[in-house]
């Protein structure tokens, strides 16, 4: 890194701090030597804070850019598998065809979860949230590998994460069947990795599900689209959760809860409940009408992003996929009808334009979940499914650099100074 000095006047006293750049993005100022000069940086939300130094993935906002280690997030999504994503995301670099074969091989063979684990799923009442149950049985994982957790052993991080990226989708589609009633369905070494975790969600034991090649490519894109985000809520948890030393599942189940946070991991369940309240094409100029309205709270979900201010770069693959769904499965949905047309007119309505208020990657991979029959309350357990491999990569990443220390942020106490207690007796 690039190294300069920033000065920063403190009454008469002056702090050189150095400024750090990366391969791209904003430089940094590097303010670690603050605390022993007595002050410390407050910036709630972390708006304007570099909490790690990661070479992961990149996020331009302005200009709509996503890197998966400098592959642009559009050429993935049309040209790679999820799991040849999830190789380059742990390893850093795209596999050859030897180590994707050997990759493939190990994750398929590692898809299966311990039978007890079904025991903690007696233990959930039938109704409950599908995230409270993934959050509960990822945790429980570590369980079972107890003597494999030696997380200062790079081999034993790598074999932590495959089993994640391997069991994910099998406890996701536990979740769905233990929810609606139905039989567990095991995994099949037979099949791809989008189209085992659909076989697991929707066949049953008297009829075997058949995925079209639209509806398996479209799961896939969906994975791919959502594999890895930088820093954000999530993320972070993961690796905060991780720099105390906690095992791997145990971090996991901490980005599970973050993301279960309706600001987080719910927009596309949001975008189906906007579609909901909306309920037909003809209240569509209504719910536009309110929309650009400054007075009214309503707000279009799924349309625009806090990260990128120009077009989500996600957004343009999924749309293909979320189109080539509908038309090969030919549904008569009225939401879906409202979807299509609320897009029609987002893509043409100079508002929308001037605002960048373009349909987003929450829009259509929820159409398209939708689509395929998968409920709303399962759309977040789907996104874990998709981020653990960021999040497992970010915390071996975190476990692999040198001089690593548990994350202690500071705060600006705003309460009582010291003062004296007075027994209640004394009163």
């Amino acid at each position: 890194m690039a190294e300069n000095k920033a000065i920063l006047k403190v009454g008469e006293k002056e702090i050189e701090l150095p400024i750090l750049s990366g391969t791209a993005g904003h430089d940094v100022i590097d303010v670690r030597s603050l605390g022993a000069n007595g002050y410390f940086t407050f910036d709630p939300g972390f708006m304007a804070t570099g909490s790690c130094e990661s070479a992961i993935t990149y996020i331009d906002g302005e200009k709509g850019v996503l890197l998966h280690r400098g592959f642009s997030i559009e050429e993935l999504a049309r040209d790679a598998e999820y799991l040849e994503v999830c190789y380059m995301l742990l390893h850093g670099d795209a596999p050859s065809a030897e180590e994707y074969a050997s990759f493939k091989n190990t994750i398929t063979r590692h898809t299966m979860i311990h039978d007890q684990v079904n025991n903690f799923f007696r233990g959930f009442r039938r109704d409950a949230h599908p995230m409270a149950m993934l959050c509960g049985t990822v945790g429980a994982l570590s369980s079972f590998y107890h003597d494999d957790l030696d997380i200062s052993d790079e081999a034993q991080r790598l074999r932590s994460a495959y089993r994640l990226v391997a069991k994910m989708p099998t406890l996701v589609a536990m979740c769905f069947k233990y929810n609606i009633g139905q039989p567990f369905v095991y995994p099949r070494n037979d099949k791809s990795y989008a189209e085992n975790f659909l076989n697991m969600m929707f066949s049953v034991p008297a009829e075997e599900y058949k995925a079209s090649k639209a509806v398996i490519r479209a799961m896939d894109r969906i994975f791919t689209l959502h594999a890895d985000h930088e820093q954000n809520a999530s993320t972070s948890t993961v690796r905060l959760a991780g720099s105390s030393g906690a095992n791997p599942y145990a971090c996991i189940a901490a980005g599970v809860a973050s993301l279960w946070g309706p600001a987080h991991g719910g927009a596309n369940e949001a975008c189906l409940n906007m579609l909901e309240e909306i309920g037909s094409v003809d209240r569509i100029p209504e719910f536009i009408a309110r929309a650009k309205d400054k007075n009214d709270s309503f707000r279009l979900m799924g349309f625009g992003h806090r990260v990128y201010k120009n077009y989500d770069p996600r957004a343009t693959v999924m749309r293909e996929s979320c189109h080539e769904v509908l038309a090969e499965l030919n549904i008569k949905d009225p939401l879906l009808d409202v979807a299509m047309e609320l897009e029609r007119i987002a893509l043409s309505d100079p508002y929308f334009k001037e605002k960048k208020l373009f349909p987003n990657v929450d829009f259509y991979s929820g159409i398209i979940l939708k689509a395929i029959g998968i409920p709303t309350n399962m759309f977040t357990c789907i996104f874990a499914l998709a981020r653990t491999v960021g999040w497992i990569s970010h915390w071996h990443e975190m476990l692999s650099q040198p001089g690593q220390k548990i994350g202690r942020p500071r705060q600006l106490y705003t309460g009582h100074d010291q003062r004296k207690y007075t027994p209640i007796s004394k009163k």
